[in-house]
């Protein structure tokens, strides 16, 4: 992909020499040319998405202010899957920009999400163990079926369905507001949706049972944790609806087992990882994260990610594209913060609508400052790595949920197994 001029560069000198993004939508199915240029820009995010990833996932136990907030709250951890759903939307308006059968790149993009969400069941659904263990394989009966790949296929095949079929019209002059209204309506249809169940649905008491010791002890020898809510729109880690609908659809024993909301104080979480016995009820309990109904407004940040790709594509000056993606993004924020204000928490873990907003715009902001650094300047030296950590972004993925490097680097000890690289890591920072 050619150069880039500096951003003070005049139009007429961006007409001289556009970018060539005519070229990068020939990937999916139904265009003639398969080979598509990248933007680079777009590649150093995904590389930062990863790298971000791989710090909170090994350091966030040794600087816990970058780990998952607990519960209501954002932190470093907390933004890196809204940027990769939004990186994800501005890649579907690159590939889908011309297609000529809508039916055939239909079924691709619906394999290609179905491809991702079966890897994600694979490496998130428990067959590997961790760190601090060799051994690997899952009872089925307990596996967790949604995870962070499978929540981008849910935002991708979303996504993908609005750019291949609801595009009003293409003509470059009139603006994506206007050509993509029915995208915002998507949008704004599962937004409302997601309002409607997350306030509207009512959440009885129920109950958790396992096979550990508990001060709760059924005849049969079971043990069982009774959490009390019988309320409607309530938010807290108990007695929310997104709980709820996962514990019907998916089972109690297919959630994720241990849940960031175990770091609350009222939890009293052990430098092990144990909670004790006499904590809330709800704190033993498991819950998705990754669950159905956040998938919902998660599936809005790769509509949204769509619009600051059509705005890359129809744009044809670099101010132009960075005086939409900045007033969109300013915008998005404004509106995520105000609505914090009215009694919204932002929340990764329900994917509250402001917390969709305010990692957005987190996401724009940040892509703004890259497409400046790498499109405009040229300045690629800078960047070098993550973008190619960006083009492997799926192979560097797959290694680190699996732990295969982690794995690989305990083979080598020196004496007793016990002897090695990672063991001493662990335990000098992470369990000191």
């Amino acid at each position: 992909m050619a150069e880039m001029e500096p951003l003070m560069r005049s139009h007429a000198a961006d007409e001289e020499k556009p970018m060539e993004l005519d070229e990068l939508a020939n990937r999916s199915g139904g265009v003639a040319n398969r080979k598509a240029a990248r933007v680079a820009s777009l590649d150093v995010f995904r590389g930062l998405c990863v790298f971000l990833m791989m710090l909170v996932d090994y350091a966030g136990s040794i600087f816990p202010a970058i780990s998952h907030a607990p519960w209501n709250g954002v932190h470093l951890a907390d933004l890196v899957m809204p940027f990769f759903l939004f990186a994800a939307g501005v890649s579907i308006v690159i590939v889908y920009k011309k297609v000529s059968d809508r039916v055939e790149a239909t079924w691709k993009a619906i394999l290609r999400g179905l491809k991702l969400f079966m890897l994600g069941v694979f490496l998130q659904g428990g067959y590997f163990h961790g760190v601090t263990s060799l051994t690997y394989g899952v009872d089925v009966e307990k596996i967790r079926f949604l995870g962070i790949l499978q929540r981008i296929a849910v935002g991708y095949v979303v996504a993908a369905m609005c750019e291949i079929w609801l595009p009003w019209q293409r003509r470059r002059g009139d603006g994506f507001r206007r050509n993509y209204h029915l995208q915002w309506f998507v949008a704004l249809f599962l937004s409302v949706i997601y309002l409607g169940f997350l306030y509207g649905l009512y959440v009885p008491d129920w109950h958790y049972v396992v096979q550990s010791d508990s001060s709760l002890v059924t005849a049969n020898s079971t043990n069982v944790y009774e959490v009390k809510c019988s309320v409607r729109g309530d938010l807290s880690p108990a007695c929310n609806s997104a709980g709820m609908i996962d514990r019907y659809i998916l089972g109690v024993n297919h959630l994720y087992a241990k849940p960031v909301y175990r770091n609350l104080k009222e939890c009293n979480i052990s430098s092990q990882g144990q909670v004790p016995q006499n904590s809330p009820s709800w704190c033993h309990t498991p819950f998705d994260p990754e669950g159905i109904l956040s998938s919902i407004t998660a599936a809005v940040t790769c509509i949204i990610g769509l619009q600051y790709g059509h705005i890359l594509i129809q744009s044809q000056h670099h101010k132009e594209r960075l005086w939409n993606w900045s007033l969109f993004s300013v915008s998005l924020m404004g509106l995520g913060l105000l609505l914090t204000f009215f009694g919204i928490p932002l929340n990764k873990s329900l994917y509250t609508i402001s917390y969709l907003f305010v990692t957005t715009a987190s996401a724009g902001i940040t892509f703004c400052i890259l497409y400046i650094l790498v499109d405009v300047y040229g300045w690629r030296w800078l960047t070098f790595v993550l973008e190619w950590m960006g083009k492997h972004s799926l192979s560097i993925f797959i290694l680190v949920t699996s732990n295969i490097v982690v794995i690989t680097a305990q083979g080598f000890y020196l004496k007793s197994p016990h002897n090695n690289i990672v063991h001493w890591i662990i335990t000098r920072f992470v369990n000191k």
